[in-house]
């Protein structure tokens, strides 16, 4: 069945599709907009994929290719493949590779491909000396669907942080979720409801940068198929309601060495964390208004980063309060020093954003740049004076701002590769235009019988 191009990798899978009765697979990948994309091909098609890979149009994906350059070609990772639970029978079964994407013309990794762009940050990383492990927090709410299937923004419960039964009614729900993502790999730590009704968060654990972008994916899609099963619509909207939390998906980030050191460790520091960590917070902090257009790439994530609902838009950091962007958590051991990024949301493309976030704190390292002192004080209490007594200044307000200092910033636009940067900016720069435009239901409550 197989040829000599088949690595032992896939012959692993070509065996694992025969003993699993697996009939189709999915092969994805990501748009710059960061929407999982798919082939779905007979599973007897999976040598040829390995082989010579899956022809597709990309002048019909978001900021791909324009028409007479449309020809793309899916090259898929084995280490990636997965049956999907919830398509998952007796008779018959349906799994999933992640693809990367190569240019037909050249035969080089396509340049507008979001994974390639966050393997060249890797690849940034490693010429360091420094492997890349990440670990998100994604939320997300569940609401209930109408008589048409449609969603809504009704929640089915009405807890709060932490609570049980009854008043948490989806326990049932991210039971089901936990089991589908621990079929396709997952190793989870802990779930449990978030701050706003209907809100939940799943955590699990850490894996190496390029992973844990594919596992984010991953994650989106296997909890919306299992909610919708609950006849419940997820959504990873950074505020779907107005006036509480919104859903974050804070990222904790550390370095390691080649012989599998915590680069982010040092039992001397006051933190404990590293001048390779201290330098790397301080690229982050430098770079924050232009990865926010990448990491909070939605007009609706400033809804979120406002004071007063535990968002960060402060740019300091803090090994104590939840207030500032960047925190320190607390590490029992060693290899756990690390530190987290509170402000990217899941609306976010976990590949660019990841990318943006590593090429700003290399490039701290790389310049040797000061990290502040951390703030121990709730930053929200804070009048403007004292925030300009501390050097604190705060994010974009909105995505139009965001974008502006995204074209502003060399290293981070760079960061992205002239291709996603032109078609990312050019998509976002149109969506905060139509938004500008737009007329909302505040507003025609508030103004059309006053005047």
């Amino acid at each position: 069945m197989t040829s000599g191009n088949i690595t032992s990798t896939e012959q692993e899978v070509l065996e694992e599709i025969e003993e699993k009765d697996v009939d189709f697979l999915r092969l994805q990948f990501t748009d710059i907009l960061g929407t999982v994309k798919n082939v779905s091909v007979p599973a007897r098609q999976a040598e040829k994929a390995f082989t010579d890979g899956i022809y597709f149009d990309g002048s019909s994906i978001e900021g791909f290719v324009r028409i007479q350059e449309s020809d793309m070609r899916l090259v898929p990772d084995p280490d990636t493949f997965a049956v999907l639970p919830w398509r998952n029978s007796e008779e018959s079964a349906s799994a999933r590779m992640i693809c990367d994407v190569y240019n037909t013309s050249t035969g080089e990794p396509f340049e507008g491909d979001p994974r390639y762009v966050l393997k060249q940050a890797l690849e940034r990383a490693s010429d360091l000396g420094y492997t890349v492990n990440a670990a998100p927090e994604p939320e997300f709410f569940l609401f209930e669907e109408d008589e048409e299937g449609r969603a809504t923004t009704d929640t089915n419960d009405a807890g709060g942080y932490f609570d049980l039964a009854p008043k948490d009614l989806a326990s049932d729900v991210r039971r089901d979720i936990i089991y589908g993502l621990e079929d396709m790999g997952f190793e989870i730590e802990a779930s449990h409801h978030e701050v706003a009704e209907g809100q939940h968060e799943i955590n699990f654990e850490y894996e190496d940068a390029l992973s844990t972008a594919d596992n984010v994916g991953t994650f989106r899609t296997v909890v919306r198929a299992i909610a919708a099963e609950h006849d419940l619509h997820a959504t990873f909207m950074p505020k779907p309601i107005p006036k509480i939390n919104g859903s974050g998906m804070h990222t904790h980030l550390s370095l390691f060495t080649e012989d599998g050191e915590n680069a982010f460790h040092d039992g001397d520091d006051e933190f404990d964390l590293s001048e390779e960590a201290h330098a790397f917070t301080a690229g982050i902090l430098e770079h924050a208004p232009a990865i926010t257009a990448i990491s909070n790439p939605t007009v609706n994530s400033y809804k979120r980063l406002v004071p007063g609902y535990e968002a960060p838009v402060y740019i300091a950091w803090s090994d104590r309060n939840r207030s500032a962007l960047i925190r320190k958590p607390a590490a029992r051991i060693p290899a756990a020093s690390r530190v987290e990024a509170r402000f990217p949301d899941p609306s976010c493309n976990p590949y660019l954003a990841l990318a943006a976030l590593i090429h700003a704190g290399l490039e701290g390292i790389e310049k040797g740049l000061e990290c502040p002192d951390p703030v121990r004080e709730n930053i929200y209490d804070f009048d403007e004076d004292k925030r300009e007594e501390y050097g604190i200044e705060t994010l974009p307000t909105n995505l139009g701002e965001a974008v502006d200092a995204l074209e502003e910033d060399e290293v981070i636009y760079d960061a992205l590769g002239d291709h996603i940067a032109q078609k990312f900016v050019e998509a976002k720069s149109q969506e905060f235009q139509e938004y500008l435009v737009d007329v909302s239901q505040w507003e025609l409550d508030r103004y059309l019988e006053t005047f």
